[in-house]
């Protein structure tokens, strides 16, 4: 059960990144920043094997996520902030599921 919260959060990070820099960007073009996507793509076959050294080397990747969605609550506006929210979110869920699937 918790390996699929970790999954489905990761999954759910990489489409709220998606709609996000290429839809509701506050310029309302899209945004090179979509490049966030791909990086996430990469790990994600050896996640969905459950690949337990890239569960290790992407949560260092996902605090840098946690960090960028922490910062642009803070300063854009709605609806870029209700994305960054949601992308903190998403990042503390996969963080604390990873934990609990280390301590197995």
């Amino acid at each position: 059960m918790i390996v699929w919260v970790n999954l489905l959060s990761y999954v759910a990070l990489i489409f709220n990144t998606l709609l996000w820099e290429l839809f509701y960007t506050p310029s309302g073009q899209s945004s090179w920043m979509v490049i966030k996507a791909v990086i996430l793509l990469l790990p994600l076959r050896q996640l969905i094997k459950k690949n337990l050294y890239t569960l290790e080397w992407i949560n260092f990747i996902i605090i840098l996520f946690f960090i960028e969605g922490v910062v642009r609550a803070w300063s854009e506006t709605i609806p870029s902030q209700l994305f960054a929210i949601t992308e903190v979110i998403l990042t503390v869920v996969f963080f604390f599921t990873s934990i609990l699937i280390f301590k197995k």
